[in-house]
């Protein structure tokens, strides 16, 4: 049974948790594949709502084997709080399976991820200072500390001393911070290895025979598209790859076992963090949208930005993802307005780009070219069919269809496990 991808298609916080618990039921395995603490998933079940951070949403989906992929970056302490988090409101996460190549963040990913940013001033990228960035530049200089260290104390004090010995130079001669002793971080992670060894597993070996079993595996990214290290809006991007090319890196299967990739879009558009936004609100409408969609970061609390929904980079996002099918979400958020602006294409210096501008300057200066759709006043929360909603919300629903150059599959109009339009299966 070949693999689904599911990413988002514009620069996170699209709703994949509401995509991903909606397959729930149809899937085996849900997988994350990259990213850390720095993202989050909302699932709202009846009247509890979850707030998942290092955890697939496949673990609020009875029968389903949640898996952390190797390319993923973890904060064990962060992670064994929302396992008990979730334990304490009845959820059980016995079925959890995590990569044993997967890196860890250690405290000096996390201090120096937040001296740097502040260091950076107005420059800086809008990191949440998780130790995220600095986790993955490890990884890529090969001096990181993985999983399974954590089960032979010998290699994980060599590597850490090894580590520490560049760190604590720059925390505290560049950054005049205090530095920070090996001992006590290796019998700390020690005990987080304690508690995690039940859990870890060769989850490459793991999901390629459960595909070759003919079972379901669903592939979920965090952040988006645009915050792809390659293709997003560099520098100010994550320091991995949610895009579905890296869903393969990220979880040890091979592409020639996905079929199917599911892209999540807005209806609106949002970002969070520093960098350029062309279609972003800076007035009372921006603010409506923020709280009308409930428009704030799972994981920090922040104010995203909000502006109007862009066709730019929804067929940038089918392109380099290979899109074949999308979820629109929030539709609903978009009720009650008198006309809807899309963008449709950019204005770079007095020239019409139709796709995205080849270079960062470029990008920064685009302004949006938009054109203009007739709203509706109807509520389309209770909506069951594509034909429930009104004739304007489907005119707008095929029109970003059209521009984004993939079918709408799926529309969610509320938040609710059960508030969400199925146009054609996704499974």
């Amino acid at each position: 049974m070949p693999a689904i991808v599911l990413v988002g298609a514009q620069w996170g916080d699209e709703g994949k948790g509401k995509a991903t618990d909606l397959l729930g039921g149809q899937v085996d395995y849900v997988v994350r594949y990259q990213g850390g603490n720095n993202a989050g998933h909302t699932v709202v079940i009846g009247d509890n709502s979850y707030a998942l951070h290092l955890l697939p949403s496949g673990v609020l989906s009875p029968g389903v084997v949640p898996v952390i992929g190797n390319g993923v970056v973890i904060d064990p302490g962060v992670l064994l709080s929302e396992i008990d988090g979730l334990a304490e409101r009845g959820v059980s996460c016995e079925r959890l399976l995590i990569s044993a190549d997967a890196h860890l963040i250690m405290p000096h990913h996390r201090a120096l991820d937040k001296v740097t940013e502040r260091y950076l001033g107005r420059a800086r990228i809008g990191t949440t200072g998780r130790g995220i960035g600095p986790a993955y530049a490890d990884k890529i200089t090969r001096t990181g500390i993985r999983v399974q260290d954590l089960f032979d104390p010998n290699i994980l004090t060599q590597k850490l001393d090894l580590a520490l010995r560049e760190k604590n130079q720059v925390l505290t001669k560049v950054y005049n911070r205090r530095r920070i002793e090996t001992a006590p971080i290796v019998e700390e992670y020690l005990a987080y290895g304690e508690r995690l060894r039940p859990y870890v597993a060769d989850t490459t070996l793991v999901l390629n025979r459960a595909l070759d079993e003919g079972k379901v595996v669903l592939l979920e990214g965090a952040q988006g598209t645009l915050l792809d290290i390659d293709h997003g809006t560099y520098p100010f991007v994550t320091s991995s790859s949610p895009t579905a090319g890296g869903a393969c890196a990220g979880s040890g299967i091979g592409p020639t076992k996905i079929s199917r990739v599911i892209g999540i879009l807005k209806a609106y558009t949002t970002r969070v963090g520093s960098g350029p936004f062309p279609t972003e609100l800076r007035d009372e409408m921006g603010e409506y949208l923020r709280k009308t969609g409930g428009e704030y970061g799972v994981t920090t609390g922040r104010d995203r930005r909000c502006g109007w929904f862009d066709a730019v980079i929804a067929r940038y996002a089918t392109r380099v993802n290979g899109i074949t099918d999308y979820f629109l979400t929030k539709l609903d958020v978009l009720s009650g307005l008198e006309r809807i602006p899309v963008c449709v294409a950019y204005d770079v210096d007095g020239v019409r780009h139709e796709e995205m501008p080849m270079s960062q300057t470029e990008f920064h200066h685009a302004k949006p070219i938009l054109e203009y759709f007739d709203g509706w006043q109807e509520d389309i929360s209770d909506a069951k069919t594509f034909d429930d909603l009104p004739p304007n919300a489907q005119a707008y629903v095929r029109a970003i269809e059209e521009m984004s150059g993939a079918p709408i599959s799926a529309i969610g109009v509320g938040p609710g496990r059960d508030q969400t339009l199925s146009i054609r299966p996704l499974v």
